[in-house]
C-alpha cells in the first residue's frame, strides 16, 4: 500500500509531536520541512533525516506536487493562510489550535476545504486523551444523564511561554487563545457539541509574564523571556458560556495567577451523575439510595504523547479511509465565535449574544 507523503509548515515546539507520531504511523512517509527560519529548518532535518527543506510553502506545494497531508504548526497567525495555501494545492490538512485568529478566518478555511474536495481537520488533542474516551463512554452509556453545568479551569501560577506566545499580533491572544481553547473544546465535546448563544467574559493584564521573578523553578518555561520580548497579550481570562440547550459552562484559564500551584480540571454535571477529570476520572452519583464515588482500577490520567499519536492515527485513517471531517472543522468554527465574543465581551464589559 502508498504511504501517504505528510510536510509539516512550521517546525517550532509543538510540531515535535505531530513529527514524531508520523513516523510512528506504520502508512505515512515524512516527506518535507517547511519554516520561515532557516537555523531552525536545518537543525529540525537533520534531526529526522528529512531533506526536503523549503523556507516557502507555496514553493514547496509547487516544487512537491506528490505531498497527500500537510500539517501546520505555525504561529496562530499564519494557520489560515498555511491552510488555505495547502488546501488549494489539494491537500488535506491537519491544522493546530486555535483554529485561526478569529472566526470569520476561520470561515475562509472551511470555505477552501469545501472549494476544493478537502479534508480539514483542527488539532483538539484532548478529546483523544485517555481520560475523555472514558468520560465519553460513560455519557455515552447515560451515566450522568442531561449534562447542564460545566467546569474548566487551566491555571498557571508562572506560565507564560514568552516569545510569540506573548505577542497579540502572532498569537491572537493570550492563555485563553492558548489553554482555554483546549478545555472549551474539551467540555463542548463531551456535552455533545451545543451551540454557543452567548457569553460573558473578562480578561485581566496584570501581572504580564513576570520576567523580574527570582525563583525560576516556578516558571513554565523561560523560552523568550528577553528584555525586548513583548508581552500585550492577557494574563488571565474567564467566562461565562451558555448554549442552546441551556447548559452552562464557566471557563478559566491564565499564564500569570497568585495561586499554590498549576492545576487544571473539568468538572461535568448531570441529572444522574457527575465527573472530574482531574488527573484521574472521577463519578460522583448515587447507588441504591446512598451518595458513591467512583474511580476505576485502570489508569485515566491524559497521555500527552498518546493522546497526540491518536490524533494523528485518526487523521490518517480518514484520509486512508475518506471519512468526513467536516464536523471537527466545524467545531473549530463554533470554539473561535465563542472565542471572539469572550474577547469582545471583555472589552464591552458586557454579554455578548451570538
Amino acid at each position: 500500500m502508498k504511504k501517504l507523503k505528510v510536510a509539516v509548515v512550521g517546525v517550532g515546539s509543538i510540531s515535535r509531536m505531530h513529527i514524531k507520531s508520523y513516523k510512528n504511523n506504520p502508512n505515512v512517509e515524512l516527506y518535507a520541512f517547511c519554516d520561515i527560519n532557516e537555523n531552525t529548518l536545518q537543525k529540525k532535518g537533520e534531526e529526522y533525516g528529512v531533506t526536503r527543506l523549503y523556507t516557502d510553502e507555496q514553493k514547496m506545494l509547487d516544487e512537491l506536487p506528490e505531498i497527500d497531508i500537510v500539517s501546520v504548526c505555525t504561529w496562530n497567525c499564519a494557520h489560515a493562510k498555511c491552510s488555505i495555501m495547502a488546501l488549494n494545492a489539494g491537500k488535506d490538512v491537519l491544522c493546530e489550535k486555535p483554529m485561526a485568529m478569529n472566526a470569520q478566518e476561520a470561515e475562509e478555511m472551511i470555505a477552501a476545504a469545501k472549494r476544493n474536495g478537502r479534508k480539514l481537520m483542527i488539532g483538539f488533542v484532548r478529546r483523544f486523551g485517555s481520560d475523555a474516551k472514558v468520560v465519553k463512554d460513560f455519557i455515552d452509556n447515560d451515566a450522568l444523564g442531561d449534562i447542564y453545568y460545566a467546569k474548566a479551569s487551566y491555571l498557571r501560577r508562572n506560565g507564560n511561554p514568552g516569545g510569540w506566545f506573548g505577542d497579540k499580533k502572532r498569537s491572537g491572544g493570550g492563555p485563553l487563545i492558548d489553554l482555554g481553547v483546549h478545555v472549551i473544546d474539551l467540555t463542548r465535546y463531551l456535552m455533545g457539541n451545543p451551540k454557543p448563544v452567548s457569553v460573558y467574559g473578562a480578561t485581566f493584564h496584570k501581572l504580564g509574564d513576570r520576567r523580574e521573578l527570582k525563583d525560576k523553578v516556578l516558571s513554565y518555561t523561560s523560552i523568550g523571556k528577553s528584555a525586548d520580548d513583548i508581552c500585550d497579550v492577557e494574563d488571565m481570562a474567564t467566562a461565562l458560556i451558555r448554549y442552546d440547550n441551556g447548559a452552562v459552562l464557566s471557563v478559566e484559564a491564565s499564564f500569570s495567577l497568585n495561586l499554590k500551584s498549576d492545576t487544571g480540571s473539568v468538572d461535568l454535571f448531570g441529572t444522574k451523575g457527575g465527573m472530574k477529570l482531574d488527573p484521574e476520572v472521577e463519578l460522583y452519583t448515587q447507588l441504591n439510595g446512598y451518595l458513591a464515588d467512583a474511580t476505576l482500577k485502570r489508569s485515566t490520567k491524559f497521555d500527552f504523547d498518546g493522546s497526540f499519536q491518536s490524533e494523528i492515527n485518526y487523521f490518517v485513517d480518514a484520509v486512508m479511509t475518506d471519512k468526513d471531517l467536516s464536523s471537527i472543522a466545524e467545531d473549530g468554527l463554533q470554539l473561535m465565535k465563542i472565542l471572539d465574543a469572550i474577547y469582545l465581551s471583555a472589552e464591552k464589559k458586557a454579554e455578548v449574544v451570538l
